[in-house]
């Protein structure tokens, strides 16, 4: 569980990024988790988006893609969102909490 502090300064290394994967009319699928698991774990904070066609907002697909990748969210605004997950390899740790 990430601190108010850890958050807020997650929260300001993701304005820099763009969203790597978009959610679409086909909703969250297997597939997307598989690549979504794949960035997570060489990036560590991802930024998503969601698309106008998507049934669902950003904070229902965040929700719902957060525990299967085992993340968190870190803030949800408009149509993207950004989750942050530790990666379990020290050596591939790449994002500061403090």
């Amino acid at each position: 569980m990430l601190s108010s502090k850890q958050r807020a300064n997650l929260r300001s290394q993701a304005m820099s990024l763009t969203p790597i994967f978009y959610i679409g009319k086909l909703g969250i699928t297997d597939e997307i988790i598989n690549q979504l698991e794949n960035a997570i774990n060489a990036r560590e904070l991802i930024k998503l988006g969601v698309q106008e066609a998507c049934e669902f907002d950003a904070r229902e697909a965040a929700d719902m893609i957060a525990p299967r990748l085992g993340a968190e969210v870190v803030s949800v605004i408009g149509r993207k969102f950004v989750l942050f997950r530790r990666s379990k390899d020290e050596k591939k740790q790449v994002i500061s909490l403090d």
